[in-house]
């Protein structure tokens, strides 16, 4: 029998399971999303499960079941199984659909901790940083910033006052796999029962960290390119681990693009530390661009406020705004749509 509660089944989701038609059912999380197969761990052990048709067709892509999720399930034989219902999603980390406006991507769900893993070379970008950040803290997640390759040489007193601000913010690791130490005290972090979830762009060797504070090989990694000098990242899918008397950790693909899917802006001027300004404006309202009485816009031009923060704050504001307005559009043709189809049986059912 394998203990689900290793796995963060508690009384909240048992009291969700009960409210459902099919609580007699069993239950247990996806741990492994494959195109249209779902692996996931139960009471009784893994089975491969598919979704009924209801389930497949009657929900939207980002409704569908991601690595996380809590679902219950009809098993058959060689542990095989159909999933018929999904527990409400809790603290889902989401990213806008790369090539769409306002379609969104669930990358996992019930995550406690968000490990945003950025390397210490020429792929460190603090931009990316504060947008993975602004994205997981709007979800009640817990982010963590993690400095990988600290063997590297780097200047850490300017990395240290480029991130700043986010030090302020959510708790900050440099770390390297050479340096046990520094993985011993990430690995600290992670508390039993808590999920985990590591994400970070190509390159910045999340695969090679989650082996590392696993303790094990849990996933594959390649060897360093010769052309770049890097490893080359080999996730191809969102996979959850069991650690070994800790919690779970789910390692995800690298992502060239992440885009926000956020609905409210007014959380950015906090996250990204300029809230105490925006305070002080002379209208409650002022949007820090331009108005008068702008303290926002005072402190960047006293040096208070760095300049490129602020920029990057104008530019996640109008990604925010773009993917909200463009979702609630979106929201108008699809209830447009469902009343159309509506009026439709009715005029059928007259006839």
């Amino acid at each position: 029998m394998i203990n689900l509660n290793m796995y963060g089944w508690n009384d909240k989701l048992n009291q969700l399971k009960q409210e459902s038609t099919y609580s007699a059912l069993a239950h247990g999380r996806v741990s492994v999303v494959h195109r249209t197969c779902y692996e996931v761990v139960s009471e009784t052990g893994l089975f491969q499960c598919e979704l009924t048709g209801s389930m497949m067709y009657g929900k939207s892509e980002f409704e569908l079941p991601c690595t996380g999720d809590w679902v219950i399930f009809q098993p058959f034989d060689d542990h095989k199984g159909i999933i018929v219902d999904m527990l409400p999603r809790e603290r889902t980390l989401y990213r806008k659909k790369s090539g769409t406006v306002a379609d969104k991507q669930a990358i996992a769900s019930y995550v406690d901790k968000a490990f945003i893993v950025q390397s210490l070379d020429d792929n460190f970008n603090v931009r990316r940083a504060e947008r993975f950040m602004v994205q997981i803290l709007e979800e009640n997640i817990h982010a963590v910033l993690v400095l990988n390759k600290a063997d590297m040489g780097f200047d850490r007193q300017r990395v240290e006052e480029q991130i700043e601000h986010v030090a302020r913010q959510i708790p900050v690791f440099f770390t390297s796999i050479y340096q046990p130490e520094t993985i011993l005290r990430l690995r600290e972090s992670i508390a039993e029962g808590e999920t985990v979830v590591f994400v970070g762009s190509s390159g910045v060797g999340k695969s090679s960290l989650v082996n590392a504070v696993c303790e094990k090989a849990v996933l594959l990694t390649s060897d360093i390119s010769v052309s770049t000098g890097k490893g080359r990242h080999t996730s191809t899918r969102r996979e959850m681990v069991l650690m070994d008397g800790s919690g779970v950790l789910i390692d995800t693909p690298g992502v060239r693009e992440f885009g926000l899917a956020i609905d409210n802006t007014d959380s950015l001027a906090e996250v990204l530390d300029i809230s105490d300004y925006a305070r002080s404006c002379r209208f409650k309202d002022c949007e820090h661009t331009g108005e008068p009485g702008c303290a926002v816009l005072e402190a960047v031009n006293s040096g208070a406020l760095d300049r490129k923060v602020y920029d990057s704050y104008l530019k996640l504001r109008r990604e925010a705004w773009h993917f909200s307005t463009s979702e609630h559009e979106k929201r108008k043709r699809d209830k447009s749509f469902s009343k159309l189809i509506e009026e439709v049986k009715k005029r059928k059912a007259n006839f």
